[in-house]
């Protein structure tokens, strides 16, 4: 548990971020991490290099609704000082912190507050000894380092822990994943480091993240972008939305464009994807130009739109053709269907629920 969140086990894929703002600065990490959680991230990381950081995390964690988990390097007493400011989870390196003395005290820690422990290892930061032993980065080298950090935990009884084993290059890291998988049976962090930017750092970790998460490897994410963490946050829920292990918000189905369409494919899908990033609840929306594909695709998605000609597309609902839809208003009556349909299933979800309650309220009491 990080938290009130699960990880691990049949609990559902949860995707990571991590604030980029000084963590000192209380009201700057606040208002980032609500953005993060707009976008959907169920836990957020926040880095603890100073006292003054740990100083503020005690503010922060109470106005944050997901868990924080407290970035730690190097020194083993901002471990203790977010641990006792409610930090849900510690990342550290067991290696790094010092003696084993050290190592005990942080597991005091985390163990008094119901802190977990996520080790991170990363390809880039290996300890001396084991690049001596390898000559270079490796998988082995990298499970290697995770087996001792673990080990350390372990001597320690401490048991709640995950692990990531990460690396910038997407074959070293899908190589170290598999063969930690093989190696322990604990949660798994995945994450392709230092991914690069927006479109470069997507593709990569889509290609790292996809093809462990397709294997059955991983228990979260956090997809590391130059970016914005809220960037790293729809990244990774496309991820699991594409792999069908998460759904969250509109899947749009698109298509590329081209001198067939009736309107302008690409801005009305990028003006959409905007206007309707306010929507959690899943469902699907095809834009596709015109009627080669249009018709087949709307057929499989909640709400459809196929380009016509002279300015008139039709719009299909639950699969089926309903009516048509002008170029001047198009985009404003599509925002209002999806919304609409949205309410709507909303709505029947939460008059099923309270149906299932008051079936539970009519159980007779068992007997004394």
């Amino acid at each position: 548990m990080v938290g009130a969140v699960p990880v691990g086990g049949d609990a559902p894929i949860t995707v990571q971020t991590m604030t980029n703002t000084p963590t000192e600065d209380a009201a700057a990490t606040i208002d980032q991490i609500r953005r993060c959680e707009d976008a959907g991230a169920d836990i957020i990381r926040v880095s603890c290099p100073t006292e003054e950081a740990t100083a503020a995390m005690p503010a922060i964690v109470r106005a944050a609704n997901i868990p924080i988990v407290a970035d730690i390097h190097f020194h083993y007493k901002r471990a203790l000082e977010a641990a006792d400011a409610g930090a849900a989870c510690l990342r550290i390196n067991p290696g790094n912190i010092g003696s084993d003395a050290r190592v005990a005290e942080v597991v005091r820690a985390a163990k008094a507050n119901g802190c977990a422990i996520r080790i991170g290892v990363n390809a880039g930061s290996l300890e001396k000894d084991l690049l001596e032993k390898y000559g270079e980065p490796c998988p082995e080298a990298l499970v290697e380092s995770a087996l001792d950090h673990i080990k350390l935990l372990q001597d320690h009884d401490f048991h709640d822990y995950k692990v990531a084993v990460k690396a910038s290059d997407v074959f070293l890291a899908v190589s170290a994943y598999m063969g930690l998988a093989e190696a322990v049976d604990c949660p798994l962090h995945l994450g392709i480091t230092e991914a690069g930017g927006l479109i470069g750092g997507t593709v990569k970790s889509s290609i790292g993240i996809g093809n462990l998460l397709w294997a059955g490897i991983g228990d979260t994410i956090r997809v590391s972008l130059s970016a914005e963490p809220e960037d790293e946050v729809r990244v990774g829920f496309e991820i699991l939305k594409a792999l069908g292990l998460r759904t969250r918000g509109v899947r749009v189905v698109s298509c590329p464009s081209c001198a067939r369409q009736g309107f302008d494919v690409i801005r009305t899908v990028q003006a959409l994807e905007e206007r309707l990033s306010h929507i959690k609840t899943p469902l699907s929306l095809s834009v596709l130009g015109c009627v080669v594909n249009g018709p087949g695709e709307a057929r499989e998605t909640d709400i459809g739109i196929t380009g016509g000609g002279k300015g008139k597309h039709m719009v299909y609902l639950s699969g089926v053709t309903d009516h048509h839809v002008a170029d001047a208003g198009m985009l404003d009556h599509i925002v209002d269907l999806v919304e609409h349909k949205a309410a709507e299933i909303e709505a029947a979800e939460i008059e099923a629920g309270m149906s299932d309650a008051g079936q539970a309220d009519d159980v007779p009491e068992a007997a004394e």
